[in-house]
């Protein structure tokens, strides 16, 4: 990071300025060259068949390494959404899907898409998505309009896992879904545009909006097979939305120390910035943010390894909420100390608040993870005997409230 990436960080914005989200940052292929012949490559996969088989509880603290900086997770690619791609394709893929498309992602010759957000419906709720997967003989039929189609401008895209319903009428509406590759260059899919995510392109997103019209692709593409999608969904989302927590928190390190510093640099009325009562809170609180945001998703990378995704759903959750709200937080205040500078990208504050605001979008909003977290807090107590937990909410009975009356000493 200190010999490679951040003193090329400059250069990747300008880069990206320049040459918009259609093109390749030049910096990226030529750093991506060196971090492969150093072997710091492919480390989000947990399996030593394609990764270095680090658990999400080892691969955590890398992840907030990276995080430190825009330019460093392609680099090592270990970037969305190719990450998650990879994952399941080498989890649901075929030995001929993973021959295909598996390969040239884990060796960065290719990148690839990850088209499910819809922008008619609310795609927080995924049984909402309209678009639609139509056996056709040999072939299936994709037809949808689809939008933060994450990395579909990039000319190295081959490949997109699409999400769209097979069986609409389907009574269990989480089996009306399914996943399927679609390569980029099949007739029918049309990259319409670059969506800039607060005015920045491809930084820190090459959000799209893509149109499939009577997209033809062999039935050998589907992925797991028919309704199975939802399933897929939750099996990708959880190591992904633990990398991006595990990459806010690198952030919102490195964004602290900048603030610290510049305000140690500044007076105002004859006074230091960093002696500031104000400031000074505000880094205090920073650092406890940090510190809690960083140990809750720990534990939740734990209970990922130990006891699956399925087990730690509540805490995966419960970091989705709290990481991004304590960057956007530790941003803002850093804002404030920079004052004007803090607005443009000088010392890249912007691009650290629009990642960390679009992160409470990102795999599901803060709505849908606290409505979960609050359902799976109820279902847990009415499993549990208040008896031997001292929890019990009952009013008082006539028979005890009498007792104490009765043995009232103030009467």
């Amino acid at each position: 990071m200190a010999e490679q990436i951040y003193p090329n960080e400059r250069r990747y914005y300008l880069e990206s300025e320049r040459l918009g989200p259609w093109q390749v940052q030049p910096i990226v292929e030529e750093l991506k060259a060196k971090a492969r012949v150093a072997g710091l490559w492919n480390l989000f996969l947990p399996d030593r068949e394609h990764g270095h088989g680090l658990g999400n509880l080892d691969y955590a603290p890398l992840c907030e390494v990276m995080g430190r900086s825009a330019l460093a997770p392609e680099v090592f690619n270990c970037s969305a959404p190719d990450t998650g791609n990879m994952e399941v394709i080498a989890r649901y893929g075929t030995d001929a899907q993973k021959r295909q498309w598996l390969e040239p992602l884990l060796t960065g010759e290719i990148r690839s898409a990850f088209a499910m957000t819809e922008p008619l419906v609310a795609s927080s709720d995924a049984t909402n998505v309209e678009s639609s997967i139509v056996r056709d003989g040999a072939h299936y039929v994709i037809n949808g309009r689809k939008w933060y189609t994450t990395g579909a401008t990039d000319p190295r895209c081959k490949i997109i896992i699409f999400m769209g319903k097979t069986s609409p009428g389907d009574s269990n509406r989480h089996r009306q879904q399914s996943m399927i590759l679609v390569p980029k260059d099949t007739p029918g899919v049309r990259v319409l545009r670059a969506l800039p995510v607060f005015g920045f392109y491809g930084v820190p997103d090459r959000a799209s909006e893509v149109l499939f019209s009577d997209v033809r692709v062999p039935v050998e593409n589907m992925l797991l097979g028919e309704g199975r999608g939802f399933e897929i969904a939750q099996g990708r989302l959880g190591p992904g939305r633990m990398h991006h927590c595990m990459r806010l928190i690198g952030l919102s390190e490195r964004v602290l120390e900048r603030m610290c510093r510049r305000a140690e640099m500044r007076s105002t009325f004859g006074k230091p910035v960093a002696e500031r009562t104000v400031t000074l809170e505000r880094i205090a609180t920073a650092r406890i943010m940090i510190e809690q945001a960083r140990l809750l998703t720990l534990k939740a990378a734990w209970m990922m390894d130990s006891v699956g995704n399925k087990g730690a759903r509540m805490e995966i959750a419960m970091i989705k909420v709290a990481a991004p709200a304590m960057a956007c937080q530790i941003i803002d205040w850093a804002i404030q100390c920079f004052g004007g500078g803090g607005t443009n990208n000088d010392h890249f504050l912007s691009t650290a608040f629009a990642t960390a605001r679009l992160l409470r979008l990102a795999d599901g909003p803060d709505e849908v993870h606290r409505n979960q977290i609050g359902q799976l807090e109820l279902k847990r107590h009415r499993a549990t005997d208040p008896r031997f937990t001292g929890g019990d909410a009952d009013v008082l009975s006539l028979e005890t409230v009498e007792e104490i009356a009765l043995n009232d000493r103030w009467r």
